[in-house]
C-alpha cells in the first residue's frame, strides 16, 4: 500500500495528504499517533498539531497561510480557516552555490533538430502565417482552407477520415457497396509520407484580436511577440498579413526581427492589402508566396545536434495538490540536467512565485538579476492591487478543490518546476533568451498567455504540468503534457504524454522520473515521439496584454 501522507519539507507544519483519510483513521507522525478529526481528501493538507488564530502556516519550507481561526490537530486546512500570507523579499547579497547533478550519461547526447543560420537549432520545422492585425483574421482563415489539408496538414489524435477518396471513388461511379467497404482512415505515418513538404512540419496560423485600438503599448509589445515567433528556432519563415493602417506596424516587426537576429535570412513576405488591387489578388499573392517559402523550408532536414541548443519552457496549469510533489519537481530535475548540460530552461507565470521571491532572488547570479526580479514582482504586484485584484486571487476553483486552499502555496510547488540551478538571467514578457541555463520569465499565470510568451522568448520545446488535466498546446514549440498522478493519466490518456503519478504511489522517485522525462524530451526534440497537443493541432496563441492578468 502506497504511504498516506507526506511532510514535504522538514520545516512543514502540515502533512500532505497522499490518499484518501477517513475520519477517525489513526496517522502515526514522528512517533506520535493522533487521529483524524474529518475526512482528508487525497492531495489535502491536514494538521498534526493545534494551531490559533493567527499561527503560520508552513508548506515547502515557506509561509503558504495563515489561520483564521482555531484548527484542532487532525483538521483539514480549508478556505474556511486559513487565508493567504506570504514572506517579505528584499535583494541580498548571497552567493548562491549550487551542486550539480551528474550528467555523464548524456555527455555526448544529441537530438535531430533543424540548424538555422544564426547558430540555433529547432525541435520543429514550422511555417507562419500572421496577422498584424485582428482586420486580417478572416483572410488568415482563408489561407488556412486553402492550404493547410491540401498541402497534407491534418490535424487528428490518431488518425484521418479521407473524405476526398470518398468523392473520387463516387465520381468514378462506385457503387455503395464500395463506397461503405472503402478504406478511408490513414494513420499518421500515411498522412505524413502524403505532404506536398514532408520537412515542413506544419503551416502555422496565428489569428489574434490586437493590433489595432487599445492601448499602443500593447500593439508594440504585439510586434515584439511576434518577432520572437519569427525568430524562434522552430520556425522556418513567415507571411504577414498587413493591413497597413494598424497601430502594429510592420516597421516595429522588422525592428524586432533585427534585434533578436541582426542577420536574419529566414524567407519573410510582407503583403499589405490596402496597396493590393482586391481580396483575390491579395490572397492570391500570399498562396503563392507562402508555397515558394515551403519549397525552401522543404530543403532543411534533421541533423545531430548537443542538447545544449534546447530551450525548455516550463509551464504547468490546472494543477492540484499533488503538482508540487511529483510532476513540478521530477521536471525541475530534468531542468536540472538540462542547465548542467549547457542548455537553457524558462520559468515563467510571475503571480505563481508569490512567496518563493527570496529563494529566487537568492539563486540570482548577479545583483542585477536580483533587482530586476524584484522590481518585476513589486510591479505586477502592485498593479493588480490598483485594479481590484491580487496575487491571492490566483488559485482556481479547479486548484482549490484539489487542495490548493492559497497563492502561496500553489506558488511554493510550482517553482519546483526551476529545479534547485542557479539562475543566470531574468526576463520581461517577450524579451528573448541569450543566456544559457535558468531563466525567469515575465508572464501571467494564464496558460495560455504564459505558453505563448514562453515560445516568444525563444523556447523550442515546454513541458507543462497538470493535475486536473488540460488540452493546452502551442503552435510552434511541441508541449510535453504531464500529469501528477495516475487518475488523471488514465483518465485523459488522449492528452496525457507523460505520468509522474507513480511517484505518489511509491514506485519511482523524483530523480528516476527526472531522468526518463530527459529521455522523453529529446525523443520528442527529435520528431521522434509527437505529443497530443501536437497530433490533436492545439496551436493556442493569446498575447498578453499589459492589463492584469493572473
Amino acid at each position: 500500500m502506497s504511504k498516506q501522507f507526506l511532510q514535504i519539507h522538514p520545516k512543514d507544519n502540515v502533512l500532505a495528504a497522499l490518499r484518501d483519510i477517513d475520519k477517525g483513521d489513526v496517522v502515526d507522525f514522528q512517533g506520535n499517533s493522533f487521529s483524524a478529526i474529518e475526512r482528508i481528501p487525497a492531495k489535502h493538507k491536514f494538521t498534526f498539531q493545534d494551531f490559533y488564530q493567527g499561527d503560520e502556516i508552513i508548506m515547502y519550507g515557506v509561509l503558504v497561510g495563515e489561520a483564521t481561526k482555531a484548527i484542532v490537530k487532525g483538521g483539514r486546512i480549508s478556505m474556511e480557516n486559513c487565508v493567504h500570507a506570504s514572506m517579505e523579499y528584499g535583494v541580498s547579497s548571497e552567493q548562491f552555490i549550487w551542486e550539480a547533478p551528474n550528467v555523464t550519461k548524456w555527455k555526448d547526447a544529441t537530438f535531430k533538430g533543424y540548424h538555422r543560420a544564426d547558430g540555433s537549432v529547432g525541435t520543429a520545422n514550422n511555417w507562419l502565417i500572421i496577422p498584424m492585425v485582428f482586420c486580417e483574421n478572416r483572410n488568415v482563415e482563408v489561407l488556412k482552407s486553402a492550404l493547410q489539408e491540401s498541402l497534407g496538414y491534418h490535424t487528428t489524435n490518431d488518425f484521418v477520415v479521407d473524405t476526398d477518396a470518398l468523392v473520387s471513388q463516387y465520381k468514378n461511379g462506385a457503387s455503395t457497396e464500395d463506397l461503405m467497404n472503402s478504406e478511408i482512415i490513414r494513420s499518421p505515418e500515411e498522412i505524413k509520407q502524403n505532404r506536398t513538404f514532408p520537412n515542413v512540419d506544419g503551416i502555422k496560423f496565428l489569428t489574434h484580436d490586437g493590433g489595432c485600438g487599445g492601448f499602443r503599448l500593447d500593439s508594440e509589445t504585439l510586434t515584439s511577440l511576434l518577432a520572437g515567433y519569427i525568430t524562434n528556432s522552430n520556425v522556418a519563415g513567415a507571411t504577414i498579413l498587413s493591413l497597413g493602417c494598424q497601430n502594429a506596424e510592420v516597421k516595429n516587426l522588422l525592428e524586432g526581427i533585427k534585434k533578436r537576429d541582426s542577420n536574419f535570412s529566414k524567407p519573410l513576405y510582407v503583403l499589405e492589402q490596402q496597396k493590393s488591387k482586391s481580396e483575390r489578388h491579395f490572397i492570391e499573392e500570399a498562396v503563392k508566396k507562402t508555397f515558394l517559402g515551403l519549397i525552401e523550408a522543404n530543403k532543411v532536414e534533421r541533423k545531430p545536434a548537443p542538447l545544449y541548443h534546447l530551450n525548455l519552457g516550463l509551464e504547468c496549469g490546472g494543477s492540484d495538490g499533488f503538482s508540487g510533489i511529483s510532476a513540478n519537481p521530477a521536471l525541475g530535475y530534468a531542468s536540472d540536467l538540462l542547465v548542467a548540460l549547457g542548455a537553457t530552461t524558462v520559468l515563467s507565470e510571475f503571480p505563481e512565485l508569490n512567496g518563493v521571491e527570496q529563494e529566487l532572488i537568492n539563486r540570482c547570479e548577479s545583483q542585477e538579476n536580483k533587482k530586476k526580479f524584484a522590481r518585476l514582482m513589486d510591479t505586477y504586484a502592485a498593479r493588480a492591487i490598483a485594479l481590484g485584484s491580487a496575487f491571492k486571487n490566483n488559485p482556481s476553483p479547479g486548484n482549490i478543490k484539489d487542495g490548493l486552499i492559497t497563492d502561496a502555496m500553489k506558488s511554493a510547488g510550482a517553482a519546483k518546476k526551476g529545479g534547485t540551478s542557479l539562475i543566470t538571467d531574468v526576463l520581461d514578457y517577450t524579451e528573448k533568451c541569450t543566456k544559457k541555463g535558468l531563466n525567469l520569465l515575465c508572464t501571467p499565470g494564464n496558460d495560455v498567455e504564459s505558453t505563448t510568451g514562453l515560445a516568444g522568448s525563444g523556447c523550442n520545446i515546454i513541458c507543462f504540468t497538470t493535475g486536473l488535466g488540460t488540452p493546452t498546446g502551442n503552435p510552434v514549440a511541441p508541449v510535453i503534457k504531464m500529469s501528477s498522478n495516475n487518475i488523471l493519466s488514465e483518465k485523459m490518456n488522449d492528452i496525457i504524454d507523460f505520468n509522474t503519478g507513480t511517484i505518489i504511489t511509491g514506485e519511482d522517485t523524483i530523480k528516476s522520473k527526472g531522468e526518463e522525462l530527459l529521455e522523453y524530451i529529446i525523443k520528442v526534440a527529435s520528431g521522434e515521439e509527437i505529443p497530443a497537443a501536437v497530433r490533436l493541432g492545439q496551436d493556442d496563441f493569446i498575447p498578453w496584454k499589459r492589463g492584469i492578468s493572473l
